[in-house]
């Protein structure tokens, strides 16, 4: 039996009293784009991959490509996506779903605006990223 009003993404269901969450994964080459968490924010000083808020009525896709502009100065356009995750934490419940990204505007070799940076995924381990990420980050170093 489906529960009502519940979204089924695969493997993952997802509660829609969660808050939602698009995050993209840009990659160039071997590396991809991570910053950290501004303090006064829940999970201050973690890592994390550009993203953020799903809009009332705007779907991850558009969220992803809109976030993205906003945060990074990048255009983006998504490629694929990985498994999607709901996790809880202290503070919320979220739902995310994880994009491969590429950049669309000018040259990827640029510099993203903000507090973002290119590293190697090798060594994305050596971040503290939230645990929601974890799957992901173990897919992206193996």
């Amino acid at each position: 039996m489906r529960l009502p009003h519940v979204v089924d993404l695969g493997s993952v269901t997802i509660n829609p009293n969660s808050k939602r969450i698009a995050v993209a994964v840009i990659e160039r080459g071997r590396q991809v784009l991570i910053g950290q968490r501004p303090e006064g924010v829940p999970l201050a000083g973690y890592w994390e991959f550009p993203g953020g808020k799903v809009e009332p009525d705007e779907t991850y896709e558009a969220a992803v490509v809109r976030e993205c502009l906003e945060e990074t100065g990048f255009e983006v356009e998504i490629v694929d996506e990985f498994t999607p995750v709901e996790h809880t934490y202290q503070h919320d419940v979220v739902a995310i779903r994880f994009f491969r990204c590429r950049v669309r505007n000018g040259d990827a070799a640029g510099e993203p605006h903000g507090a973002f940076q290119w590293v190697d995924r090798a060594s994305l381990l050596d971040y503290q990223f939230p645990d929601a990420n974890a799957a992901l980050i173990k897919e992206l170093v193996d």
